[in-house]
């Protein structure tokens, strides 16, 4: 559902979003009873006194490069909506081909979170996800997120994102760098400190499993650091950047577009907006389709097994599918030679890092777990490069691997997930986008917005035994995303617990879902769709995360039919 933190690049999936295969899928753990009905009635908040200001102001459009830019002004604190405290949110739109036939305006969300609505559009394309049946009667528009890309005030952890030596902190560009040169320890120390044989061994076997007290205190410090850092640096808005508050900034934004009701197309996280949406505003909703659907009824726990088994059987599928997708790149002739290369490197890099050109640290186990899980997304254009980097690997050459670890765009622009979170002011001119280009700040408004969604435990036992349940039921896929959560025991969080969703009065909802999507496993999407009123679930049968705009003119000719026609699509249906 759900980009999620590069460090363990599972992370991406606990922001819920990713991808898998065409494999049968297997059932998902059962979702918790819930715990809560979801948020109570609202009255409208058009009529309330103090957001008037905020619901009647009209968007000040003007060019940037082939499209439209504004800035949206929300209160921080919905309840406190006059105390002078704001965000203020870029927004863009491709504008509709066809006036005369003109519906209105849809608005999209590109996945994350921390996904930058605007650069999605401005630089990434996004409005060419749709076709020009929907252009002709659309504008396509798209915003930051509070906290997001080029929000003001925008999230940023600190020193996680401050310019410093990348042999001492963050690298010059801003990001966090994923290695640094460990210091050799004196000679005795190396003996001192000595692992017994079959420690090393179980190490090696799974590295992303702390079991001794030293690895899980070493865990714990760092994660805590992390935490502290954002806390820290913007310790006065991570409670302001939820998903339900981001619900109510789109709803000040439908009423400044002049739309009565919202025709709104999520991918990825987005299918979690549009389910807080849909939550809060239901009688607003003219149409909506949730693509690569996030589950609000699993609780954080559930989410890293959900996610975990998803990319472990992505991760089958790109071994036994090899072949048909990758040709002749495949680093194995049989499904069995891949699987044992793959398994050889596991054992081999967490050990001995492989030599990477440029990088006295090299790839290690880590490196190679995120260049499998970062090529999930979009196997068509990602599994030949997969392929070519695993056989390097297996020659001793970690290079190519370490590149697709570290790929900022490892999905399409259709994705929840755009991990690049640069986005435009909006106050450029007809010839391109804005002057100034804001900092990536995905990471942090990743980790910010899962942290602060989902209600995460503050002991770190209940940490784990989750792990152990993960490892039974995903290996390594599954136990690294728990351990990437151990980021949010230390983090502010909603009091608001998993539920099903409650949108009484809310028009038939479409769901799509992909039976080889690791990052947002199918099971989710099918659930999704049974807990709307009258919601419908449309399968597409393939590999990869999200499928409108990426799959085939079945899924698009449905999906369009009920954007345009509101015609519904038949239960039951697969693509």
């Amino acid at each position: 559902m759900i980009r999620a933190v590069r460090r363990p690049a599972l992370a991406v999936a606990l922001a819920v979003v990713g991808a898998t295969a065409l494999a049968a899928c297997t059932t998902a753990p059962a979702p918790a009873p819930a715990r809560s009905q979801g948020p109570a009635a609202h009255v409208d908040p058009a009529t309330r006194a103090d957001l008037r200001t905020f619901y009647g102001q009209r968007l000040k459009w003007k060019a940037c490069g082939n499209l439209q830019c504004a800035d949206l002004t929300v209160p921080m604190d919905y309840t406190h909506p006059a105390n002078g405290r704001t965000f203020v949110l870029p927004v863009a739109r491709a504008v509709t081909t066809g006036t005369a036939a003109r519906i209105g305006s849809v608005i999209v969300n590109p996945g994350g979170p921390g996904g930058s609505g605007v650069q999605s559009l401005l630089e990434e394309g996004m409005a060419e996800s749709f076709t020009p049946k929907v252009r002709a009667r659309f504008d396509v528009v798209s915003f930051d997120p509070r906290g997001v890309g080029g929000s003001s005030p925008a999230l940023t952890c600190g020193k996680n994102e401050e310019p410093t030596d990348a042999a001492t902190g963050p690298a010059s560009d801003g990001t966090t760098p994923e290695k640094t040169v460990p210091e050799e320890p004196a000679p005795e120390e190396t003996a001192a400190e000595e692992p017994a044989p079959e420690e090393t061994a179980a190490a090696a076997a799974d590295p992303f499993f702390p079991r001794s007290e030293t690895e899980r205190a070493d865990v714990l410090a760092e994660a805590k650091g992390e935490a502290d850092a954002c806390s820290k640096a913007s310790a006065g808005i991570l409670r302001h950047v939820g998903t339900e508050d981001v619900a109510r900034d789109m709803d000040v934004l439908r009423a400044a577009l002049g739309e009565s009701r919202v025709t709104y197309l999520g991918w990825s996280y987005g299918t979690s907006l549009g389910t807080a949406y849909a939550e809060q505003f239901p009688r607003r909703v003219r149409a909506m389709v949730l693509d690569g659907a996030v589950d609000p009824a699993l609780d954080w726990s559930q989410r890293a097994v959900s996610q975990g088994l998803g990319f472990r059987r992505a991760v089958d599928d790109y071994i036994a599918s090899c072949a048909e997708v990758a040709g002749d790149s495949c680093p194995g002739s049989t499904p069995e030679e891949i699987r044992t290369l793959i398994e050889g490197l596991f054992r081999k890099t967490a050990r001995d890092p492989l030599p990477v050109d440029g990088d006295e640290y090299g790839a290690d186990a880590s490196t190679l777990l995120d260049a499998l899980v970062l090529s999930m997304y979009t196997p068509e254009a990602q599994w030949k490069d997969l392929s070519e980097a695993l056989a390097d690997a297996g020659r001793g050459d970690g290079t190519k691997l370490a590149r697709l670890a570290g790929a900022e765009d490892p999905a399409p622009a259709t994705d929840e997930d755009a991990e690049s979170g640069a986005a435009t002011d909006g106050s450029g001119d007809a010839d391109g986008p804005g002057t100034e280009t804001p900092a990536d700040n995905s990471d942090a408004a990743l980790q910010a917005v899962n942290c602060f969604d989902v209600p995460h435990p503050r002991d770190a036992e209940a940490y784990w035994k989750a792990l152990a349940r993960a490892d039974e039921a995903a290996g390594r896929y599954g136990t690294s995303t728990v351990t990437a959560a151990l980021t949010c025991k230390d983090w502010p969080t909603t009091t608001r617990e998993p539920h099903r969703v409650s949108a009484p009065g809310v028009p038939p909802v479409l769901v799509v879902g992909t039976t080889g999507d690791a990052a947002t496993p199918y099971e989710e999407a099918a659930s999704l769709a049974s807990q709307f009123p009258g919601g419908t679930l449309l399968t597409y049968e393939g590999f990869g995360h999200t499928a409108y705009g990426r799959s085939n003119s079945c899924v698009t000719g449905h999906v369009d039919g009920y954007l345009i026609d509101l015609r519904t699509v038949p239960a039951g249906t697969t693509c």
